[in-house]
């Protein structure tokens, strides 16, 4: 006999991915069409004609804890080619980060990242923050060089006859603030992604799109070294083509954010090991980098806001906006902190810098609670697609 599944709709749920972008759902009469246009979906069980249905129906927990949702990469095919119009990509895309609140805590801060009403307090508490901290950085100098000698180690990181943002807001400040906030982020990810993926397992082995019966975590990370060459060079993007123009800025988006990584760890272990402050000299290579990163970001960004833009039946809700609009003045106040230190202009490059550590703090602080967190979360899903055999 067939096991009997007790259906019982969310209607909170279907009103919440409506409002993350899913407005489109009701339109779905479930003619499969988006299952055999997509390019990328399995054959063994297909994507996303089965997760139609679920949100449809509002099953949240069998959709929050699908692996299949993460396997989808939005590439446009299956909404293009929908008679009705439903758009699966975007009702996918709403799902994907309902799944991302479902995980992420505390609930205050996911909750606030997806209000935009809530937006002032997002870039209110950094702004103070840094003021503050830049007023103890500029009217308490000598106080700070003092206290800090008692502990035998150098407070100023800024020269004195050169505009050097250290001068405006302490690098020690920073990094205080950062690196504290980054253990935050990872163990905020590392509790989400515990229970994630449990759940995408327990799935997986009801609805048989594994043969693994329990995870073993070397055959995981073993998964995850194979899986990323293919992440990388976006090869399940480039199979579509209905946004495959999206591949490229992708692309430069990626890759900067891992330049810029990069640069920002070897700026800081020459700093703190070898006691190098900046600011470095334009001919330093770790510079061109650096350089080559921001303005692939911002170039990168810029794309991809022009080709929302310009698809007028694509569905673009505030999550799409705020993460978008939050990379673009991430790249945008790099770039000009840095020209107009070069110009001399130290005033105005304090305060574009000012503008750049708030964008950095977003970004980073609320990065579990966007839409930037499924960078994470789908790399984990295709990992597990890899290990579990899914084909």
């Amino acid at each position: 006999m067939s096991e009997k599944y007790f259906v019982q709709p969310d209607l909170k749920f279907i009103d919440e991915i409506t409002g993350l972008g899913a407005e489109t759902l009701k339109k779905c009469f479930q003619c499969a069409t988006c299952s055999v246009a997509c390019p990328i979906a399995p054959e063994n069980s297909p994507f996303p004609r089965k997760e139609m249905i679920a949100a449809s129906w509002g099953l949240k927990d069998k959709l929050i804890s699908n692996g299949d949702i993460w396997l989808c990469h939005e590439c446009g095919d299956c909404s293009e080619l929908c008679p009705r119009g439903a758009r699966p990509g975007d009702v996918l895309s709403a799902v994907r980060y309902a799944a991302i609140n479902e995980y992420a805590q505390p609930k205050i801060l996911s909750d606030a990242v997806k209000d935009p009403k809530k937006l002032p307090f997002l870039i209110g508490i950094p702004a103070i923050w840094f003021a503050i901290l830049a007023w103890i950085t500029m009217a308490g100098g000598e106080t700070m060089t003092k206290l800090f000698k008692n502990f035998g180690v150098e407070w100023s990181h800024g020269g004195h006859d050169v505009i050097a943002h250290a001068n405006f807001v302490s690098t020690w400040f920073v990094d205080l603030t950062f690196v504290p906030l980054a253990g935050f982020v990872v163990i905020v990810f590392g509790l989400g992604l515990k229970n994630f993926i449990n759940d995408i397992h327990k799935n997986a082995v009801l609805e048989g799109k594994t043969d693994k019966e329990s995870i073993d975590p070397k055959g995981f990370l073993q998964a995850i070294v194979k899986v990323l060459p293919t992440i990388l060079k976006h090869d399940k993007f480039n199979k579509c083509e209905a946004n495959q123009d999206r591949a490229t800025a992708h692309m430069m988006v990626l890759y900067s954010f891992i330049a810029l990584f990069v640069v920002t760890n070897i700026f800081f272990v020459v700093l703190y090991i070898f006691h190098i402050p900046g600011p470095y000299s334009q001919l330093n290579p770790v510079k061109w980098l650096a350089n080559i990163a921001g303005v692939a970001l911002v170039i990168g960004s810029a794309l991809m806001i022009k080709n929302r833009l310009d698809k007028k039946d694509q569905v673009s809700s505030y999550k799409d906006w705020y993460i978008l609009g939050l990379v673009f003045a991430l790249g945008a106040t790099g770039l000009l902190t840095e020209m107009t230190r070069l110009a001399g202009a130290e005033y105005l490059s304090y305060f574009i810098y000012y503008l750049h550590l708030i964008a950095i703090f977003n970004l980073f602080a609320f990065l579990p609670f966007s839409k930037m967190a499924h960078l994470v979360y789908r790399v984990v899903a295709i990992s597990y697609a890899e290990y579990g055999n899914r084909k």
